[in-house]
């Protein structure tokens, strides 16, 4: 009897709720007195009152634990975590206009309609909510909105100056789908590769950088619908140049403290229209070439000595030299970005120079001081003479080929 009333009591005192404290001291004092009534068992009574003190124990050691309070929710313009880092930002970039290149300052200019997009789930509605596919928002609306939400921060890192031109709108999807257009004009700063001039392609390259999130947060990246978006207007004409495809590559930056960041470069390919240019420059370049080579086919061998005296012969080189000089600035100074590089044109006019300077040599040791017939006699001469007469043309003129040939290749 007094094992079944203690097991009786220890489960109804462990059934207790824990936030009912007071009501436990209260069934305390009432089995008290009840346990008390009987006076043929006390031994029952005293152990009745044991379990519910260890009753009202559990009780309150319930009600001492403290309530958890929930996790406070992220304002909707820090990094969306909903479907982990880093956020991939999708990168799309449109070439609307394109009017002019200016190779002297590397630069060009644009009008370029930038496509980002990518998702957070903070921004899931019901989409019987939304009258449409999105909701859509421009001007001072899609600044507003802006403000509210998260958005990557994502510049034209080589933009020259300030932008002429600048709008943007923004779409919000039902299902957590951000898309964000921007268009800009402006001049952009790039590099010209001149190698093969004015043979050559170009790439008119816009870079993208995520600066204020770092690469573990941000990755700008692109897919194959991004790549069909990524391409020049129809109506893009260019004056000496053919626009051609967009290409687009990614290429991180690093940032402080050992971060990096993500870079992203859409290029146009533009081919130059070599015709004019081609004519302009390689003509007078090959007509000046002909110059020293005629230094030395104007003479000629005769009894026994040269026909021709060497000063007159020198005048002749000496005014090829000023000839090739003026090309040459008249050329850098149309073409600035062809005079710091090796190209076809600098290849032709170091030939010219060189021929200039074996031709100047020959008049004057072989015309003037006559140095093989000193050393060997006049049959040797003849015969250096003969061969220099036709070995020097052929390797100017073979060179020269070669070079050009190259740049076409």
């Amino acid at each position: 009897m007094r094992r079944l009333l203690v097991a009786l009591l220890v489960a109804a005192g462990l059934a207790l709720p824990a936030t009912a404290a007071a009501q436990h001291h209260h069934r305390r004092s009432q089995a008290e007195v009840e346990l008390m009534a009987g006076a043929n068992a006390p031994a029952e009574a005293d152990a009745a009152v044991v379990v519910a003190d260890a009753a009202v124990a559990v009780a309150d050691a319930a009600v001492a634990v403290p309530e958890v309070a929930p996790a406070a929710t992220a304002p909707a313009t820090t990094v969306p975590l909903g479907k982990g880092l880093p956020v991939v930002v999708r990168v799309g970039l449109f070439f609307v206009e394109v009017p002019a290149i200016d190779e002297n300052a590397a630069t060009f200019g644009a009008t370029v309609d930038l496509r980002l997009r990518w998702e957070d789930p903070r921004l899931r509605v019901d989409p019987a909510t939304v009258a449409g596919e999105y909701v859509e928002y421009r001007g001072a609306a899609a600044d507003a909105r802006l403000g509210e939400i998260w958005s990557p921060e994502v510049r034209l890192a080589n933009m020259v100056g300030e932008a002429s031109h600048q709008s943007h709108g923004l779409r919000v999807y039902p299902d957590g789908r951000v898309e964000l257009m921007g268009r800009t004009s402006a001049q952009f700063a790039t590099t010209f590769d001149t190698e093969r001039f004015p043979f050559d392609r170009q790439k008119l390259g816009v870079a993208l950088i995520s600066e204020r999130e770092n690469l573990d947060q941000v990755a700008l990246d692109f897919r194959q619908d991004d790549l069909d978006y990524s391409r020049v207007s129809p109506s893009v004409q260019l004056d000496g140049w053919t626009p051609g495809l967009v290409s687009l590559w990614r290429d991180p930056i690093d940032g402080w403290h050992g971060e990096s960041h993500a870079r992203l470069w859409v290029a146009l390919e533009v081919e130059r229209q070599s015709g004019k240019t081609a004519a302009a420059i390689f003509i007078p370049l090959f007509a000046s070439l002909l110059i020293p080579l005629l230094a030395m086919w104007l003479n000629k061998w005769e009894d026994g000595g040269f026909k021709i005296e060497a000063f007159e012969l020198a005048n002749v080189i000496v005014g090829g030299l000023f000839a090739v000089i003026a090309l040459n600035f008249t050329v850098m100074g149309e073409f600035k970005s062809v005079a710091g590089g090796d190209n076809t044109v600098t290849r032709l006019f170091g030939l010219n120079y060189l021929t200039l300077g074996l031709s100047l040599v020959v008049n004057l040791a072989l015309f003037r001081f006559n140095l093989a017939e000193r050393l060997f006699g006049k049959e040797v001469q003849r015969e250096v003479f003969y061969f220099l007469a036709w070995a020097v043309p052929l390797l100017a003129t073979a060179t020269a080929v070669a070079v050009l040939l190259a740049a076409v290749a």
